[in-house]
């Protein structure tokens, strides 16, 4: 057997160097990449320590099992970031599985019933341009032709990407998963809705539907000197204004609106592009306020693009619908975690985030999300943090949970 494990502190302490930037502090740990081997090496050390089954599902996803048989509580979250990330988003939720289970072994606790801590793949979707991945794959939300198309920044194929880091592609649908009688989720907040009501824990009631859209912008290359600023046919005014355009439509409160990736052909200082390829994340709180928003915003640049001579091309890349949580679950784990919840009830508030626990959830799993204070809200960033004593309540909260779930 490996070395004994160690408690959280410790457990943070070997994650912190993985991945890490020397420039921005932030994190680089997009999977398939040495960073995530040294984290998928971590979790199959941190399953041997504990003496827990290990097993691989070929669409990446790493889960380790205590006890054995059916109706098992899925508990964990996922090890990748998104470029330039934070530490918590999604890494808190695994370490707190392993030291849940510490705290129920130390407790003397035998469960009736498995608990399988998972590791779900490409949740950040910062390789391959869609969110959730290894669970949406395992769930069959996304397709293995689907998956076997996508490819990296670099044009690296997802299966050749996956058999580089020496993890054996088996795409599609995951057994394990008709195993599974539950999942609960633990997750850093990625808002100040538990600041603001003065508690370390919380649950989730739903996510928002939300999605990435490609907008292709095409126009003609020119030289920047010697072309006239009304002959251009220039495709980085038509993103410039459909961005602005897209600020505008979600307005200051509500959806959500954001461009965040752009890609430039030929990408030269002197040169009027040729094409712009934005990527847009929308978000909003029903299914037709999202698909509102986004024709408002298609339609936008399609305008501002025949007014410059350019076109518009829009391609869904990746959509999940509005998710509600198990309301039995969550008022069940509602009770439990009276203590952890501060003055009042435990807070139940929504996720404006996806996460491997709505693609479950929308395949039928009854499912659960905790929530960790975040002191500032800030989350996809280098500045992301959670105090430790919010970290180990989110520990205690976890395993209490657990306790009733398979005690």
């Amino acid at each position: 057997m490996a070395d004994a494990p160690g408690d959280l502190e410790q457990m943070w302490r070997d994650l912190a160097p993985v991945g890490r930037s020397a420039r921005s502090g932030g994190y680089f740990r997009q999977p398939f990449t040495a960073a995530e081997g040294e984290l998928r090496a971590w979790f199959a050390e941190q399953a041997a320590a504990r003496g827990l089954a290990l097993e691989a599902d070929g669409n990446g996803t790493l889960l380790a099992t205590w006890g054995s048989g059916d109706d098992a509580v899925l508990v964990g979250s996922h090890l990748d970031s998104v470029l330039d990330g934070g530490a918590y988003d999604g890494p808190l939720g695994v370490v707190s599985a392993f030291a849940a289970i510490d705290r129920l072994r130390g407790r003397g606790v035998v469960p009736t019933r498995p608990v399988v801590v998972a590791a779900f793949a490409e949740e950040e979707g910062s390789r391959f341009g869609v969110a959730c991945l290894g669970s949406r794959l395992a769930t069959g939300a996304t397709t293995p032709d689907a998956a076997r198309e996508l490819r990296d920044r670099e044009g690296v194929p997802l299966l050749d990407a996956m058999a580089a880091a020496g993890v054996e592609p088996r795409l599609g649908p995951a057994p394990w998963l008709t195993r599974v009688g539950c999942f609960v989720e633990l997750h850093v907040e990625q808002g100040r809705d538990l600041v603001h009501r003065d508690a370390a824990v919380g649950l989730a009631s739903e996510i928002w539907p939300h999605g990435r859209w490609r907008f292709d912008f095409t126009g003609e290359a020119n030289h920047a000197g010697a072309t006239r600023m009304q002959d251009r046919r220039d495709p980085m005014l038509s993103y410039a204004a459909t961005a602005l355009a897209a600020a505008a439509t979600a307005g200051a409160s509500g959806p959500r609106a954001t461009f965040g990736r752009l890609d430039v052909a030929p990408n030269g200082t002197n040169a009027v592009p040729s094409r712009v390829t934005a990527w847009l994340d929308a978000r909003a709180g029903s299914d037709d306020a999202l698909e509102e928003l986004v024709e408002e915003i298609a339609r936008a640049g399609s305008e501002r693009a025949s007014g410059d001579g350019t076109a518009l091309a829009v391609t869904p890349e990746s959509v999940s619908g509005a998710v509600g949580f198990d309301v039995s679950l969550t008022a069940r784990l509602a009770r439990v975690l009276r203590p952890w919840g501060g003055p009042g009830e435990v807070p139940v508030v929504p996720s404006l985030a996806g996460h491997d626990a709505g693609v479950l959830a929308a395949a039928g799993v009854p499912t659960a999300m905790l929530f960790v204070r975040n002191p500032t809200g800030v989350s996809h960033s280098p500045a992301e943090h959670a105090d430790l004593a919010d970290c180990l309540a989110g520990v205690d909260a976890l395993a209490a949970v657990l306790e009733e779930l398979v005690a």
